[in-house]
């Protein structure tokens, strides 16, 4: 049952940082899609704006990987820890990469409107970013308690 919980742990992290990159990914792009109707010309900045979500998937991978190929766990012995973590982890990334999402959306929309607000959209996207980040250094820091 240990070892069972620990590979759920790991597929939770690795799915559900994918699932929140993809879901905050497409808030941006729909919001990019419709301002190319408005203002083609700044596409670019739509651009790097719809893909800062897609991190936190990166994050879970990062983690995923560490976890099974490097760090070569017991999963017999460490499963439930793994499984916490893992949900932990995940659920973190799912939430922020979505809401990053949301928050690169508005800067998308001001940008098309004429708005100088990328730089401060690039901050403030930066926020929920940083509890992603957080998660990961958590999940790798954890391997040294281990």
């Amino acid at each position: 049952m240990n070892e069972i919980l620990g590979y759920l742990g790991l597929g939770l992290m690795l799915s559900l940082a994918g699932i929140g990159s993809a879901i905050g990914t497409t808030i941006a792009g729909n919001a990019a899609e419709g301002a190319l109707k408005v203002a083609p010309e700044k596409s670019s900045s739509y651009m790097i704006l719809s893909a800062l979500p897609a991190t936190q998937g990166i994050y879970g991978f990062v983690a995923f990987f560490m976890w099974l190929l490097v760090y070569k766990f017991d999963f017999a012995v460490n499963g439930p820890i793994l499984f916490g973590v893992g949900i932990g982890v995940g659920i973190v990334c799912l939430i922020s990469a979505i809401r990053q999402g949301m928050v690169c959306a508005n800067g998308i929309v001001g940008i098309s409107q004429g708005h100088d607000v990328q730089t401060n959209t690039l901050i403030y996207a930066a926020l929920p970013e940083f509890y992603a980040i957080l998660g990961l250094v958590g999940a790798l820091m954890l391997t040294l308690a281990i």
